[in-house]
Order: C-alpha cells, then structure tokens, then sequence
C-alpha cells in the first residue's frame, strides 16, 4: 500500500474504553475522520476514549483543535478523554494549548490494551468550505480550552472566518 493511502488512525470501538491509534501525522488533512467518528461514539454512549499517541510522528493545531472539541463533547455527558503515550514533544503541544485541562494525559498507570485497535478510520469526502468550517471550528476549540490560544491563532482565525463567509 503506498504511504500516501496508508490509513492513519486505527480504532476499536467495541472495546471500553474505545480506543483510537495514531500511526503518522495527525493533521488538518486527516482530523474530519476522527471528529466524525467520536460524533458517533458520544451519539452511541460511548464516552470513555482513549487516544494512543504512541506511533504519532507528529500533529498540526487543526488535529489538536479536533481533539479539545471532542474532549468538550464528552465533557458533557460525563465521559472522559485519555490521551495515552504522548511523549514529551507531543505532551508540549498539548500543554501549551491548554488541553490537558480539558481531558486526562496517562502518565502509564492505566492498564490499557491496544491489541485490537486495527479498524482503519476512514472520513467521508468534504467540499472545500466544509473543509474550511472543520478548520475554523477546530481553532476556535483551542481558543475555549484557552483564551490565551486566541493571539496565537487570531490571524488563522480572521483568514478562515473570511473564507467561510465569503461562501
């Protein structure tokens, strides 16, 4: 299978937690997918994930703007967000932007199994400002898990609130 095809995320949604595999670069190319599907996950209950870092080579802000959304929905309903094996450049990231007050960074304690986590996350096709709102909406995520994310993203902000109203 060629590298640009390769699946990103893996998932096994039958296990509690429900667990989520990053293999590659989780980015702003790729984040639909992982938003759709942890929709699907708090409309069906299940609001106990896991999201297992430890094959990520890297991440964008649209990816981590997905991911402070989906720790707010599950908020909601009482559930919890677990990002597992994160390493320390990642664990920065996530720390900078505030996250880590939004959902549970394991420190390993957690006895969890990433065994059947094969399921390859596919996302459904998304016209161009489809794409831009997705964007759009995940940088405002980041700037709700942190008011201090809105200098850092104000320009990223402007440029795709003027994109989508252009539409």
């Amino acid at each position: 299978m060629p590298e640009a095809s390769k699946p990103v995320y893996l998932v096994d949604a039958y296990s509690d937690p429900v667990v989520v595999r990053i293999d590659g670069r989780a980015c702003f190319q790729n984040s639909a997918g992982l938003k759709d599907f942890v929709a699907e996950m708090v409309k069906l209950g299940k609001t106990r994930l896991v999201v297992d870092f430890q094959h990520c080579a890297s991440m964008d802000s649209t990816f981590l703007g997905v991911l402070a959304g989906a720790a707010l929905e599950i908020r909601k309903t009482g559930g919890k967000l677990i990002l597992s094996r994160v390493g320390q450049r990642n664990l920065e990231l996530v720390r900078n932007l505030g996250l880590h007050r939004l959902l549970t960074v394991d420190a390993g304690d957690a006895k969890l199994n990433f065994d059947n986590c094969n399921q390859p996350l596919e996302a459904a096709a998304r016209s161009e400002l489809e794409h831009a709102r997705l964007v759009l909406e995940a940088h405002e995520n980041l700037v709700s898990a942190d008011e201090g994310n809105r200098s850092k993203f104000q320009d990223v902000l402007a440029f795709l609130k003027n994109r989508v109203e252009q539409k």
